[in-house]
């Protein structure tokens, strides 16, 4: 196909529904004489999930563009984020990534004979490319490194020399890997204008470089392979599929954060060029759209429905999923999955200095905390100093919590309040009306004991995970078990500290919004 199309042809593809270009010009230039030598490359950290599909389906229009296309497995670019990617997990991880994009590619009917794929360590290792990166270090700021990687590098309170080669390298691929542009989100963006300052400098030339939008996740922010409440892994079930779409953000008539509209324009009409909304006959039944605005302005009208989108999606969406389900369900492929992601929860170690007797230490990541919004509050009506509460946790129903609160906070400043929610210990009956969950407060020993519930950061959605800075990629547990006791273990050492934020083991308790705090009180424990 990209033969028969004109220079200009070419252009309007590979660039359709790009955010921005930088160097648009040089790319006319080079289409007028040859195919366009593009690269994108992601780092092999945490799963792909279903955004993938989103420079997925812009690779195959680069493909119909007639471009030559790498896809780069960037293995130690994972590595130096701050060790997203432990080494000993490296080379697993990456052969997960190369049969997991492969399988996406073909699900769209991409030719993996036209795509040229390579690993960092491939060449990133070699003597004239280690010397480059100390030539670009001898030329780079400590600041503008930083300030390349401040949307990609995972940005920590005491960062890792590590982190500041990052941009370094990314920058270096584009000349090692003989390409006249490079293809990322535009979260890349500081990354490429430092390869377009930096380059120059080692005598290199400056590369064109095409930015995708960032696609919105189903909770209405990034999709993210760290937040499992915001994503749809490739090897979900139907019915998990199903569970979380159910959950997405689609709020009739709005089109903002709009995670599932995102997805129906990013991926599902550049594959087919229409989407069919799937509808009952008495409204309507089913109608084809064949261009995304049309579609758009309906539903800005709602004269399409958040349930018939949802369920127009998930029909489409786990045809794209079925072939690579098929391909993972092998013992082969299973093994891979489960070698390269070990569940956490099985994961046990002893705490340095420790002895063997004192049992193993339990991550953080293994508790499900999420944010909750309190839709009523009332007397337990057993039970004077309990509260039964109603808690939407972005689940089909809310959850009904029972706590111990009636001495401490009056029912006034619960109500429609924002709070923190343990969601996997086993339900327990309370004076007869079972609590589904945990809310967490703080809490400070006295002559008068005070206690606060947690504060969520401030625009928090119920249901949005909350984990501990520097285990965002656990997974909770299904629902704790009892007898182990993991959330009293980890409750020890639960404090505010002294900028009253809530934190375990001297780490913040976090959002994608920021972190979790407390109003007044400093140094107390949390339960």
């Amino acid at each position: 196909m990209g033969d028969s199309l004109t220079p200009e042809g070419k252009a309007q593809l590979i660039t359709r529904n790009l955010q921005e270009i930088l160097g648009e010009d040089k790319m006319k230039e080079i289409l007028k004489e040859k195919p366009l030598r593009i690269y994108w490359g992601t780092a092999t950290t945490g799963k792909p999930h279903v955004a993938y599909f989103v420079p997925m389906s812009k690779i195959a229009d680069f493909l119909k563009a007639g471009c030559e296309v790498t896809i780069l497995f960037a293995d130690l670019h994972a590595y130096l984020d701050n060790m997203k990617a432990p080494w000993d997990l490296l080379e697993l991880r990456t052969r997960y990534y190369e049969q997991v994009i492969q399988a996406m590619l073909q699900s769209i009917g991409v030719p993996l004979e036209r795509l040229r794929f390579i690993r960092g360590t491939e060449f990133q290792l070699s003597k004239e490319y280690t010397l480059d990166v100390y030539r670009l270090s001898s030329v780079v700021t400590q600041h503008d490194a930083k300030k390349a990687g401040a949307e990609v590098v995972k940005q920590v309170e005491h960062p890792l020399l590590s982190g500041l080669l990052y941009p370094g390298l990314q920058a270096l691929d584009e000349e090692y890997l003989k390409v006249d542009a490079q293809f990322g989100g535009v979260d890349q963006r500081k990354i490429f204008t430092f390869a377009e300052k930096y380059l120059p400098a080692l005598g290199y030339a400056k590369r064109i470089h095409l930015m995708n939008p960032m696609v919105p996740g189903l909770t209405g922010a990034k999709m993210s392979s760290s937040e499992e409440e915001s994503k749809i892994d490739l090897l979900d079930s139907p019915a998990d599929v199903k569970k979380k779409l159910k959950r997405a953000f689609c709020e009739p008539g709005n089109i903002e954060n709009n995670g599932v509209l995102s997805f129906v324009r990013h991926v599902l009409f550049p594959l087919k060029s229409e989407f069919v909304v799937l509808r009952d006959e008495k409204f309507g039944g089913n109608k084809t759209y064949t261009d995304f605005e049309t579609l758009e302005k309906d539903f800005v009208e709602q004269l399409v429905h958040p349930g018939d989108l949802k369920a127009s999606v998930e029909k489409a969406l786990n045809k794209l999923l079925d072939p690579i389900r098929e391909k993972f369900n092998s013992p082969e492929m299973k093994k891979l999955s489960n070698d390269a992601y070990p569940d956490a929860s099985k994961q046990k170690s002893v705490p340095k200095g420790s002895t063997k007797n004192s049992g193993p230490e339990f991550e953080p990541s293994l508790l499900d905390l999420r944010v909750g919004k309190i839709l009523s509050v009332s007397q337990h009506p057993d039970a004077d100093s309990l509260y039964v509460e109603s808690v939407d946790v972005g689940e089909e129903s809310p959850r009904c919590v029972v706590s111990g609160l009636v001495q401490y906070v009056p029912p006034e400043q619960l109500l429609g309040r924002s709070v923190v929610l343990l969601c996997n210990l086993k339900p327990q009956k309370m004076r007869g009306i079972e609590s589904q969950g945990m809310l967490l407060c703080a809490s400070m020993e006295g002559e008068q004991k005070q206690v606060e519930p947690l504060d969520p950061p401030s625009g928090s959605a119920p249901g949005e995970r909350i984990y501990i800075e520097g285990y965002e990629n656990g997974e909770p547990e299904g629902e704790l078990k009892p007898k182990k006791k993991v959330f009293e273990k980890l409750q020890v050492d639960f404090r505010i500290s002294d900028d009253l934020c809530a934190q375990w083991k001297g780490k913040n308790f976090l959002t994608k919004l920021g972190s979790v705090t407390c109003k007044t009180l400093r140094g107390g424990s949390i339960g």
